[in-house]
């Protein structure tokens, strides 16, 4: 009877791989990306290395992305490759930075300090002026996911997202803001999930790809 439940148990589980989008122009410029923001070049390749690295070690189902072009470009690249359909999901979008896109991180540290209203123990709760503050966007993320882990209680699913799409992912699944860093581009992180929830993250670095 218990080799039966286990066996069962095991059926019943299916695998998140959160992707971070291969790099952006915003990200070789080191500003607060615009939304329509494209890959550059490097991103492109970079894609294309995570796919073979992840089409060796899993078997996708499907794959599902952010409809910002950089993560829907980097997941037309992957999901091609491993020959799966792509769905484009909204609210798998990056967190909207609202009045800091297209300025830099320098400029921002730089002013952030005479903000009264952020507090540096508790960023995630600060919200720039017309966006969203991370736990916002932790609450947006943490509800796309879980359709797709009732929608696909078995399989291994790819989604191709952004850097703090998958920090606050982590904050959520580990139940602290603590040790949720944003992965580098095209960085992988796999969740288990059964029907009762979701597992622990696990960054993946064998998936890594290679950085100059």
């Amino acid at each position: 009877m218990a080799a039966d439940s286990n066996e069962t148990q095991k059926k019943l589980m299916g695998k998140l791989i959160l992707v971070r989008h291969g790099e952006s122009e915003a990200n070789r410029q080191k500003i607060f990306a615009e939304d329509d923001s494209p890959l550059t070049e490097k991103g492109r390749e970079q894609a294309r290395e995570v796919a073979e690295k992840i089409a060796e070690r899993f078997q996708l189902a499907a794959a599902v992305a952010s409809a910002l072009p950089r993560a829907a470009e980097t997941a037309r690249i992957v999901a091609a490759r491993l020959g799966v359909p792509l769905e484009i999901v909204p609210d798998l979008h990056e967190r909207d930075f609202g009045s800091l896109k297209g300025k830099s991180y320098v400029d921002f540290s730089k002013w952030i300090r005479n903000d009264s209203t952020y507090d540096a123990a508790r960023p995630w709760l600060w919200t720039p002026q017309g966006g969203e503050s991370m736990e916002d966007a932790k609450a947006r993320v943490v509800g796309a996911l879980e359709k797709l882990r009732r929608r696909h209680p078995e399989d291994e699913v790819l989604v191709v997202c952004h850097g703090v799409v998958m920090q606050v992912m982590w904050a959520f699944l580990t139940g602290t803001w603590e040790g949720a860093e944003i992965p580098e581009n095209c960085g992988v992180v796999q969740v288990e999930h059964t029907e009762q929830g979701f597992g622990m993250p696990l960054l993946l670095e064998d998936c890594s790809v290679t950085r100059e």
